[in-house]
């Protein structure tokens, strides 16, 4: 009784603390600052991820009970898996009325996948080898280290290894800074009108959710409504393309790839810094795997139904404030939302999880809405009123009220790696942006 007590009022904190995060993010909104010949945008889920972040630093500093413990900072990180799949759903359904359009993009849509991972290679690998980083920079630079990179490299090196050090920063700099990052890069590169925006919203598909949709967001506040939206659609099927085929992709071409470069370039730029000394050191010092939680902790089919319900009103909460769609107007396209979450991931559960909830939810999402089923184009109409944001921002606030609890195995990994990560997010991010213009145009 005393342990349901306690997860109750862990429970009822975090989402008093989500409430008031999202509330402050959505009261801030938009804030627009030009560097140089272009401009940043800093939307909402921006505001969230920074203040959910900031509140569980300064938890670590006081005492009292009111603080957001690292107990429940890993309760948030469980909340944002199911939350997640919401987000996935939301994805799927601006998917399905659009696939006629996504089949006239043809191979750019098909190729900008080797750019992803391409890219993150050609930019940060070189970067890595020049700042003293040894064998690190095969696991920082051969993907954007999300929880199949780390699969791949604990599997093959071990995560005490160099190359699991590599992968871990990479995991942990995406985790704690990725959406921020990736926000401010793809906001400025949009705002310079280089690229067609259908190109840079295939480049925002890097294989992580929060990131692709800080991204895609980024840039979509800065076109047309109509534009906007092809934006966020192909967004979302470059996502789903790189979380679907990109493991295999990372584990046969692009890992090869780094470990082909390393054997190349490191006799000819690599140099000898504090980076590359004692490695002894490193081994002793380094993290751990244990000292990151890379998956959150299990969830009863109730704690997920909760999230997810709990998502979907901060959702409608949401759009009511940024765009004044009434919680009434906007709950018949978020039932939908909550419909393709529920089958998703039945269907995920009868086939023993050999596929993803994440790839159920979508399919299932993008068949509702697309032209095979008889009621697709009014359950598009009914989506249409739910705002992408509006998802995204509850999304990244759980993201941000998580991130504290990394912070001391980040701090350990210091300032060059991190440098990395950051070179070799944006190189994933312009790779499939240059292969998809190219193809596109």
């Amino acid at each position: 009784m005393h342990s349901s007590d306690g997860q109750g009022m862990r429970t009822a904190k975090l989402l008093v603390f989500a409430a008031g995060v999202i509330l402050l993010a959505e009261l801030i909104g938009s804030f627009t600052f030009k560097i140089g010949p272009g401009k940043v945008v800093l939307l909402p889920m921006i505001w969230a991820l920074l203040l959910g972040a900031a509140i569980g630093v300064a938890s670590a500093r006081s005492n009292s009970a009111a603080r957001l413990d690292v107990k429940t900072q890993f309760y948030a990180a469980a909340i944002l898996q199911p939350a997640l799949l919401l987000f996935i759903a939301k994805l799927g359904l601006m998917i399905g009325s659009a696939l006629p359009k996504l089949a006239s993009a043809g191979w750019a849509l098909a190729f900008q996948e080797l750019g992803h991972f391409v890219g993150t290679i050609l930019l940060g690998l070189p970067l890595a080898l020049l700042l003293g980083i040894k064998r690190e920079a095969i696991g920082a630079t051969f993907s954007v280290g999300r929880e199949p990179s780390l699969a791949i490299i604990g599997e093959k090196y071990g995560m005490d290894s160099a190359e699991g050090r590599g992968v871990l920063a990479e995991y942990l700099t995406g985790t704690i800074f990725g959406a921020v990052f990736i926000a401010i890069f793809a906001g400025f590169v949009a705002s310079l009108n280089i690229f067609d925006p259908l190109a840079l919203a295939m480049g925002s598909g890097v294989g992580s959710g929060s990131m692709m949709a800080a991204a895609s967001g980024a840039i979509a506040a800065q076109q047309t409504p109509e534009v906007a939206k092809s934006v966020l659609t192909f967004a979302a099927a470059s996502n789903l393309i790189t979380t679907t085929v990109g493991t295999y992709f990372t584990l046969f071409i692009s890992l090869p790839m780094a470990l082909f470069g390393y054997r190349i370039l490191e006799p000819l730029i690599g140099r000898t810094t504090s980076a590359s000394n004692a490695p002894e050191a490193a081994e002793a010092s380094g993290p751990k795997l244990g000292d990151v939680q890379t998956e959150a902790p299990h969830l009863s089919y109730g704690g997920k139904v909760l999230a997810w319900v709990v998502t979907a009103v901060f959702a409608l909460v949401c759009d009511w404030m940024a765009h004044g769609t009434t919680p009434l107007a906007g709950l018949p396209g978020m039932l939908l939302m909550l419909l393709a979450v529920v089958v998703g991931d039945a269907l995920s559960t009868l086939t023993g999880r050999k596929i993803p909830a994440v790839c159920w939810v979508s399919f299932a999402a993008m068949y509702a809405t697309s032209p095979w089923c008889p009621w697709g184009a009014q359950l598009a109409e009914l989506s249409a009123r739910n705002d992408f944001l509006g998802v995204t921002t509850p999304m990244l606030a759980f993201a941000g009220l998580s991130i504290a609890k990394d912070l001391p195995a980040f701090r350990r990994l210091g300032w060059r790696i991190v440098l990395v990560s950051f070179v070799a997010n944006a190189g994933t991010f312009l790779g499939a942006t240059v292969v998809a213009q190219l193809f596109h145009i």
